[in-house]
């Protein structure tokens, strides 16, 4: 069918990177946003640390700190990989949610189990932003062609995964119980 403007689409839906520049685009603003993410989280993390009361708690966000410097280094070869310069852009979605967890830890009270629940549920809010990026990330990977590097971003993909889950074991196993007898 003949277009009437003749003008030709801006999109195509070909798998090849060469034939996707929009896609490809797209996929690189996630990588840069995502890399912004994870290096301001590794600046932030150890405020948490340092707010949080119960000892499971406290090794669980250094354990994911330690993770978190592993990803930055992992996101740094995803932009070798892909033969591109180490940029970052900033994420607005991280910034806010970290903005949240500070504000959490300003309205409640140090040394209280109260305060280490609101960590943990702003702790998770961070990672299900991190699995629902990684997740569409390692997707958009593999539809790019790029199989090695959707690799590298499905271990992050499972590494995060993992830490939400210990923080949902140590407020199920500790902390809620703690908070619900506090006055």
């Amino acid at each position: 069918m003949k277009k009437e403007t003749g003008a030709e689409p801006k999109f195509t839906t070909k798998t090849s990177p060469k034939a996707e520049p929009a896609l490809n685009e797209l996929f690189m603003d996630g990588i840069m946003d995502i890399f912004w993410a994870e290096n301001h989280l590794v600046k932030n993390l150890p405020k948490m640390i340092e707010s949080a009361t119960s000892d499971k708690l406290k090794n669980a966000i250094t354990d994911h700190l330690a993770q978190t410097k592993t990803h930055v280094t992992r996101l740094e070869q995803v932009f070798e990989m892909l033969g591109e310069k180490v940029l970052a852009k900033k994420c607005d979605a991280m910034e806010g949610l970290t903005k949240e967890g500070e504000g959490i830890v300003e309205s409640t009270e140090a040394g209280t189990a109260t305060r280490d629940v609101g960590i943990i549920l702003a702790s998770q809010k961070v990672e299900h932003y991190e699995i629902a990026t990684y997740g569409g990330l390692t997707q958009l990977a593999k539809t790019l062609g790029h199989h090695d590097v959707a690799e590298l971003l499905y271990q992050t993909l499972t590494e995060e995964k993992a830490a939400d889950q210990l923080l949902t074991d140590v407020a199920e196993s500790d902390v809620n119980y703690k908070a619900s007898e506090e006055a």
